[in-house]
């Protein structure tokens, strides 16, 4: 089953949902499959992970960082650098808004609100269940809510992000599909995808999944650990495309 994105896509979620690692390897998966990408980074207000951790290995494999000019960071108002707006406008083939996260990151939308609401797109909210206040389906509805209402966007699809960094166990991730798989048919919205550590990708039988999978390999990592290789296939014997 295959992840077919294009367009643009904005990637919401609460604090340790781990929806900027998911923006990055969604872009390398992406442009491994041919398609033109750019990953906008609007995270202003948490500065440990975030986008800009990884533009150099991004850079490197074709795809087109946008970043917001360090004076825009923890700024006190929702102020947005004009190349993102203007990125909306024009986008690739695939555009990613990388957000900040629960609703104060995503405030920050809501000064693109009307350059969003002509562009169009999908808006995914990235759930880990395994996390403080989304490990309830009422918690998960509680985030989307408070997001929504902060960025005055709707959430389109939920996207299943089970893990505990390095210790993720495979019945975990498995559990944790069935998890947002549950939300998604209760909610009304699409599971777009589930991201799985590609290392347990065999382990966790993701060919019997209703979605797609996705691919992890972590590049936000702390300075003394070395980034996972992206390598010159990172689907793991998954479709790419």
């Amino acid at each position: 089953m295959q992840i077919a994105l294009k367009g643009l896509v904005i990637i919401v979620g609460n604090y340790g949902s781990g929806k900027t690692e998911v923006a990055i390897n969604l872009a390398v998966h992406r442009r491994r499959a041919g398609v033109s990408v750019r990953l906008a980074d609007l995270d202003l207000v948490n500065p440990y992970f975030r986008t800009r951790e990884a533009r150099g290995v991004l850079g490197r494999l074709g795809i087109e960082v946008v970043l917001p000019p360090a004076r825009y960071l923890n700024a006190d108002l929702p102020i947005l650098d004009p190349a993102v707006a203007g990125l909306i406008r024009q986008p690739s083939e695939l555009t990613i808004l990388d957000a900040g996260g629960d609703d104060v990151g995503a405030t920050v939308l809501s000064a693109l609100h009307h350059v969003l609401a002509e562009a169009g797109g999908q808006v995914l909210q990235v759930v880990n269940p395994l996390r403080p206040f989304t490990d309830t389906h009422a918690g998960c509805r509680r985030i989307r809510r408070e997001i929504e209402a902060a960025a005055r966007l709707k959430v389109t699809g939920l996207v299943g992000n089970a893990n505990l960094i390095d210790d993720t166990e495979p019945a975990q991730v498995i559990e944790g599909y069935r998890f947002v798989k549950a939300l998604a048919e209760e909610s009304g919205l699409p599971l777009v995808f589930v991201t799985v550590p590609h290392h347990l990708a065999a382990a966790c039988g993701v060919e019997d999944w209703v979605c797609p999978a996705l691919p992890i390999r972590r590049q936000l990592v702390p300075p003394w650990i070395r980034p996972a290789d992206l390598g010159p296939d990172s689907s793991n014997g998954l479709k790419t495309s």
